[in-house]
């Protein structure tokens, strides 16, 4: 078999929803600067059917045996890394020789092994292994070891959910209902707000601990935006609610920011994060310093699903649970599906991202009742629902 073309196209839907879809944005770095954090979500802008307009960069990589594999949810940078500088290395190639393109990819871009570089790498190694899996005949997580069981719990992700306390009461309430037992929650306040950010944190965490009730696990995500002293006063200040992780407090090259947190909370909540490291080597260095309780490493930004198989034995070695990034649900099952329950637990649902970048697949991945159920398409399950798609424009 070989690789006969590597295309990457934008299709453009419509996405039938009740108003805008974001009611809030997550707390970004940058929210430091006042003009920067005036700034509210960008919306889907609305068609004049109704709907929201959905515009996602598919990437395809087509075979002589008439396969085809498929990758969503692709930048601009990344679609034209693939086409000016992996299509030509890809081409001709055999598409289940997943190890030597994704080494021949990482060594011919010197500055590509992170970045969009390697988010471009990631996105063709992805699509070859949903070539691999429709070659056999069988979801892409058997090829990999599995499955491992039928079913995996989900924790659902509140990004773009409303910070208000009775929206966040009714939405917590709504989600334990529907069946999950954890749930992450992104607040907008950080150090520039002070001990008053402190306590509107305190005050989130309340509010959902009240009508989750107290077997549900809840989560923070400060995505990279937060310093010491707010980590460390949120952390004590929550301690009695029982928080379960904050994510990503610190940016992600401050290393030693968090070794000094890990020695600070001293166990009284865990630290997540990797979902902005790169690769068995970037994971590598933060599992040498020890310096996080979860690993959440991204099969679409990281190094693909090949990579992430390495990084997954560095950290069961290391004795470290892993919950890959929820980015992609279908490269997330294939991962999950064929690894130990005792390296990833669950998986990550985040309940307005997940639909959107699922829009045009004609078999999305949903939870049902909190739990998501092991694949049975050949392959990722990455095929398209033609009558969602509006147009399609090749790029590059």
């Amino acid at each position: 078999m070989k690789i006969t073309d590597v295309r990457c196209v934008e299709y453009t839907g419509s996405m039938p929803h009740p108003g805008p879809l974001w009611e809030q944005r997550l707390r970004r770095p940058a929210d430091i600067y006042p003009e920067v954090a005036a700034i509210g979500p960008r919306q889907l802008p609305e068609r004049e059917d109704g709907g929201l307009e959905v515009r996602s960069i598919f990437l395809h990589v087509d075979t002589d045996e008439q396969v085809t594999g498929t990758t969503a949810v692709l930048s601009a940078d990344q679609a034209q890394c693939v086409m000016g500088t992996l299509r030509p290395l890809l081409i001709g190639a055999d598409p289940l020789a997943t190890e030597k393109l994704w080494d021949l990819g990482y060594r011919s871009m010197i500055h590509g092994r992170a970045g969009t570089g390697m988010l471009a790498l990631s996105a063709v190694d992805c699509a070859l292994w949903d070539v691999r899996g429709q070659y056999f005949g069988v979801p892409s997580h058997v090829l990999l070891g599995g499955p491992t069981r039928d079913d995996v719990p989900a924790y659902v992700s509140t990004l773009g959910d409303s910070l208000a306390a009775d929206d966040v009461a009714r939405r917590t309430r709504e989600l334990v209902e529907a069946g999950f037992r954890g749930i992450k929650w992104f607040p907008r306040w950080g150090p520039d707000h002070g001990h008053a950010g402190v306590g509107k944190v305190v005050e989130l965490v309340a509010t959902v601990r009240e009508a989750a009730g107290p077997d549900v696990e809840i989560m923070l995500d400060a995505w990279s935006s937060w310093d010491i002293p707010f980590t460390v006063a949120v952390a004590r200040e929550t301690e009695a609610l029982r928080l379960r992780w904050i994510e990503e407090p610190l940016p992600a090259d401050d290393t030693a920011g968090y070794a000094s947190l890990r020695r600070l909370l001293g166990g009284r909540v865990q630290i997540a994060g990797g979902e902005h490291e790169y690769t068995r080597w970037g994971i590598g260095r933060l599992l040498r310093e020890d310096l996080l309780d979860l690993y959440q490493a991204d099969p679409h930004w990281g190094g693909g699903i090949s990579e992430m198989t390495r990084i997954g034995a560095l950290v069961s070695a290391a004795g470290r649970p892993f919950i890959p990034h929820g980015q992609s649900l279908q490269c997330n099952a294939a991962l999950t599906f064929a690894a130990s329950p005792g390296l990833i637990p669950e998986m990550e649902y985040l309940r307005r991202l997940a639909p959107l970048y699922q829009h045009f697949l004609a078999h999305p991945i949903r939870p049902e009742g909190g739990r998501i159920a092991a694949p049975t398409a050949p392959g990722l399950g990455m095929s398209l629902a033609a009558d969602r798609i509006l147009d399609a424009r090749p790029l590059g």
